[in-house]
């Protein structure tokens, strides 16, 4: 290719909800130099972020209503037609896939049309979580997809690794491009009264927080199960739970079973979430499997130490007794203890604080994008004849 020709790009996502990737994707369709690309972006409509995509300028959205999360043949069927219609339309020189549905759908639509592709991983579709079926089924269908696949991004050296290990994609075919945020928004976060207020929070007592959704790989429970062990040694400390999700029933009811509904509130999604930070003492992740959660960075950013379980990319981000504290997934005793630390030694917590902002330099989402566009650039000129 020359440097006058343009590159067209599909970006495909199974779903908008908020969420690290979702976030990624929004950035990326609005960011790419429009000097250089035209972009497409295909998704499942019907979640909160779709606004975001509406408010996207130059780009044209193609709605796939036939894409959903959940395994069903017909509408996924469906939704292939679909997909490779918009790539026939769109006429790409490359299709870009994040999550698994998506993943698996729009490079088997790409592979029909003779379309190059690319794959971000935010973490493997199959997960220690799933029953053994369904995780066969995905680890299958991630094998198969591979073979189809021109090159793959992933969000975490650990997850590149582990590709490589299992044989899914070569070094040469894969590339780290970290999952990033607005560091500036969240290093210079002011509003933390406000925001307290707004929470129904006392200014002035210790404040835990955990963000993201409420699904099985967050493990919300555990952080209710924590915020209970921590009361037990900091009785004036909140606990703050944002996001949504199935799991946030289970969550409220086991808060009251074990006695710390009267100090932990469920703000749902919280559109500030800088200001939130900008009075937060502790951050945690409980999740049980992760690609490289931005809820981390956010807080780090933010200058807010991290508890978080040692899982994946999250630990390519938290160095433990540096920047925040470590424990193994599941172990509450671990966590709370963890938090406990923090909340107990103001020192070590300005010492982390301090730590906390540095080395994030490649969080930064227009750097992200940059490095998408070079990966473009690349496979254009590399691209079969």
């Amino acid at each position: 290719m020359t440097e006058t020709e343009r590159i067209r790009v599909l970006l495909a996502i199974t779903r908008l909800e908020l969420g690290g990737a979702q976030r990624v994707v929004l950035h990326t369709a609005g960011e790419l130099d429009r000097k250089i690309f035209d972009v497409a972006l295909c998704w499942g409509p019907g979640d909160l972020l779709d606004d975001d995509a509406a408010a996207i300028r130059n780009l044209e959205r193609i709605p796939v209503t036939t894409l959903v999360r959940p395994v069903t043949p017909i509408s996924d069927l469906r939704a292939l037609v679909s997909l490779r219609s918009s790539v026939r339309s769109f006429q790409p020189q490359i299709v870009h896939t994040h999550s698994s549905k998506a993943g698996i759908l729009g490079r088997l639509a790409a592979r029909l049309e003779g379309v190059s592709t690319v794959h971000t991983v935010h973490g493997f579709g199959f997960t220690p979580l799933q029953a053994a079926p369904t995780r066969f089924l995905y680890r299958a269908a991630e094998k198969t997809m591979a073979r189809f696949t021109d090159h793959f991004v992933t969000v975490s050296e650990t997850d590149r690794l582990r590709g490589i290990e299992m044989g899914l994609f070569t070094p040469e075919k894969s590339t780290v491009i970290r999952a990033a945020i607005d560091l500036g928004q969240f290093q210079t976060a002011t509003g933390g009264d406000a925001v307290r207020e707004k929470l129904g929070v006392p200014i002035g007592p210790p404040m835990v927080i955990q963000v993201g959704n409420f699904k099985p790989q967050k493990a919300p429970l555990d952080f209710v199960r924590v915020a209970a062990a921590v009361r037990e040694r900091h009785p004036e400390s909140w606990f703050v739970m944002v996001g949504d999700g199935p799991l946030r029933e289970p969550a409220e009811k086991l808060a009251r079973e074990l006695g710390v509904a009267d100090r932990m509130v469920f703000s749902g999604w919280w559109s500030d979430v800088p200001g939130l930070l900008a009075t937060t003492t502790v951050s945690v992740l409980t999740s049980r499997h992760e690609g490289l959660p931005c809820s981390v960075v956010e807080s780090l950013a933010a200058g807010v130490p991290v508890v978080a379980t040692a899982v994946d990319g999250t630990v390519e981000v938290v160095r433990s007794e540096d920047n925040g504290l470590l424990a193994p997934a599941g172990d509450i005793a671990a966590l709370a203890q963890s938090v406990d630390r923090l909340l107990t030694d103001p020192s070590l917590r300005e010492r982390m604080a301090a730590a906390a902002r540095e080395g994030l330099e490649e969080f930064d989402r227009d750097l992200m994008v940059r490095r998408q566009e070079d990966l473009y650039r690349w496979m254009c000129s590399h691209s079969r004849s």
